[in-house]
């Protein structure tokens, strides 16, 4: 069964495609919903943030991501708390999952390939090779 599940959203259009895949995830009375955001750390290259949170000139402030993240809260289907952390995306997710012992992680992947993956790297597929729960990685709608 499918207890504690760790969405993470990055404040761009594909987070809602994150938010409507959950919302359609058959889930136990029981279920928590971690919702939670990795503001990158100032020192990360911009090059780099391939599936990071999204910015707006500057990072988002925090007062507008809890903001955010507190509408998607309102469209989840079972009881839900918030999480914003600051670090590099991948580990944070991580940590924030194996800190709850989630049963699900569930993320997005912009769909970098060929040479851009090889040199940005990706959030989710560092993720799914981390993690020690299963991933369900979200995909742009085409």
């Amino acid at each position: 069964m499918i207890k504690t599940i760790l969405v993470a959203v990055d404040g761009s259009n594909l987070s809602e495609q994150v938010i409507a895949t959950v919302e359609n995830i058959k889930l136990e009375e029981q279920s928590q919903i971690i919702l939670t955001y990795v503001i990158a750390n100032e020192g990360a290259e911009v090059e780099v943030r391939a599936d990071r949170p999204h910015t707006y000139g500057e990072e988002m402030p925090y007062k507008l991501v809890e903001k955010q993240l507190q509408e998607y809260q309102k469209r989840l289907p079972c009881p839900s708390q918030i999480e914003i952390v600051s670090g590099d995306p991948a580990q944070e997710i991580i940590r924030t999952a194996n800190i709850y012992k989630a049963d699900l992680i569930v993320l997005g992947s912009r769909g970098l390939t060929g040479m851009k993956r090889i040199l940005l790297g990706s959030v989710s597929s560092m993720v799914v090779a981390d993690a020690e729960c299963s991933v369900m990685v979200v995909k742009p709608y085409r």
